[in-house]
């Protein structure tokens, strides 16, 4: 949750610009698509009866007064560049890792079908794990992908894979599409006088943009693999890279699955995709085939920060807190939190329960009942407005039924700031108890402990005759779950040797 003392309006405005590709999309940031724990974003913009705006507040982006100046590429481009990287917290500076995943991007480039086309590469200083694209040839990796990947040869699949998407013209293909469906559409709803055809022909159009994307997707991954293989390196990395991803995704849902997207999402399912690009290697020959680089990359991403960045805030369990808003509050058991850049999401394992935390605008002669009807679309019931002091602090709480699911809103004012917390459970049942316990969880950090809070990084370790993957994972500084994590984080299975005198990873503090 972005830190900054601005506040945004308290809705989310309609994303304009150009569609940005993304490898691994479904744990995207805020701006692009949000994984299965941050889906909450769209459940409480539309779960409600009559609910249409979202209830996210936009962050706060902070443009560079001067964006960085690259040959080729238009004012537009660079525009677009400086939004992206404000929005994902900023360039990330690590000489090392960036040197290295700028070869590897030289290395594919010179084996892909436009070895002539020039690529500028970004590092993003966000734990999401995330890779996209722009037409113009802009590659952006967030530190939190190179902390998943085990290897140079699963980064470089990420990389082949966006590059695919440039070569490929992706973007101005699907760009083309829309355009020609709206202006069927258009013509038919207001020129021909039919808005209900008008309508379905949206409708018909939408999903065969959703399909026309994920076949986009497919064709990149293939072109990836091939392109991954030319350059050298082991082409079953992407698949590697994708079984990594899909482990994540379930260890953020809590409930050892990994969430899915519907049928209009832009992306096929990670368990299509890893079978996709697996049977693609195997074209190629068998396992064993090119190098991984796992010494050198492991060297060049050691002491790489992990997870949330203090100045957002930073998640230690069920505690979030934030020394920056000076704040700290504890969800209810049962509750998974994940701190994004526009606010803080949890959910249960079986996403019946949501919850949401953020900051609004709101003048200080603005009472909070206004703050809280003025964030919110839907109809709050009558008579449950209550105004209540809580630790010392003016609060205003209130109930609102939905058609499947029934929340409890506050705004509270700490300070100068307002805050707004959100809790949703699905169907009848009131999440007034649980609401409350996490309500009257909020308070102030002592400066003490702010002081205290330290960022937790990569730290790679050479494993010693004796140790034992339950040993190291102990030795990571991790909420729960230390195994599956140290697991998935060095791309190993259960049942798996510690090999001695290799390197893995571990997360400290």
């Amino acid at each position: 949750m972005a830190g900054d003392r601005q506040h945004g309006s308290g809705r989310r405005s309609a994303g304009g610009g150009r569609r940005r590709e993304g490898f691994a999309q479904p744990l995207a940031q805020a701006g692009l698509r949000l994984g299965a724990l941050a889906a909450l974003a769209g459940l409480l913009a539309a779960c409600a009866a009559d609910q249409t705006g979202s209830v996210l507040t936009p962050a706060v982006i902070k443009v560079p007064e001067q964006a960085p100046k690259t040959t080729g590429r238009t004012r537009s481009d660079e525009a677009d560049h400086a939004k992206l990287v404000a929005s994902f917290g900023g360039e990330y500076r690590a000489p090392a890792a960036h040197r290295l995943i700028s070869e590897i991007t030289d290395r594919l480039v010179r084996a892909s079908d436009r070895p002539q086309e020039s690529y500028a590469v970004t590092l993003l200083d966000s734990p999401v794990v995330n890779a996209f694209a722009l037409p113009s040839g802009r590659l952006y990796v967030t530190r939190g992908l190179l902390a998943l990947a085990s290897d140079s040869s699963e980064v470089a699949a990420v990389l082949a894979h966006e590059i695919a998407h440039v070569t490929l013209r992706h973007a101005t293909a699907r760009s083309e599409m829309a355009l020609r469906s709206q202006l069927v559409s258009r013509v038919v709803a207001d020129v021909l006088n039919d808005p209900v055809t008008g309508a379905q022909l949206e409708s018909q159009s939408k999903f065969t943009l959703a399909r026309f994307s994920r076949e986009q997707e497919l064709e990149a991954d293939t072109n990836g693999v091939r392109v991954l293989a030319q350059a050298g390196y082991d082409p079953f990395g992407a698949g590697r890279f994708l079984d990594a991803l899909q482990r994540t995704m379930a260890l953020k849902t809590g409930n050892g699955s990994a969430a899915e997207p519907d049928m209009l999402a832009t992306h096929p399912a990670t368990a299509e995709r890893i079978a996709l690009v697996t049977r693609a290697a195997r074209r190629i020959g068998a396992p064993g085939l090119g190098t991984d680089d796992r010494a050198p990359y492991l060297a060049a991403i050691d002491g790489l920060a992990y997870g949330d960045n203090p100045g957002e805030g930073l998640v230690r369990g069920r505690r979030f807190l934030h020394p920056g808003l000076g704040i700290a509050f504890e969800v209810p058991d049962a509750f998974a939190i994940e701190n994004t850049r526009n606010a803080v999401l949890g959910t249960t394992p079986e996403g019946s329960r949501r919850l949401l935390f953020d900051q609004v605008e709101a003048s200080g002669d603005r009472s909070l009942e206004d703050v809280l009807r003025a964030t919110w679309n839907d109809a709050i019931e009558a008579g449950s407005i209550e105004n209540r002091i809580i630790g010392g602090r003016s609060a205003v709480t209130a109930l609102s039924r939905g058609k499947d699911w029934t929340f409890r809103l506050a705004a509270v004012r700490m300070g100068e700031t307002t805050y707004r917390m959100i809790m949703a459970a699905k169907g009848a049942t009131d999440p007034e108890p649980a609401f409350r316990r996490w309500l009257e969880s909020l308070r102030p950090i002592e400066p003490e402990e702010a002081a205290a809070l330290k960022p937790a990084h990569l730290r790679i370790v050479t494993a010693a005759p004796g140790d034992t993957l339950e040993g190291l994972a102990r030795r990571m500084s991790v909420p729960d779950r230390a195994v599956d994590r140290f697991l998935v984080l060095n791309g190993l299975q259960r049942g798996a040797a510690v090999r001695p005198g290799q390197g893995y990873k571990l997360v400290v503090e």
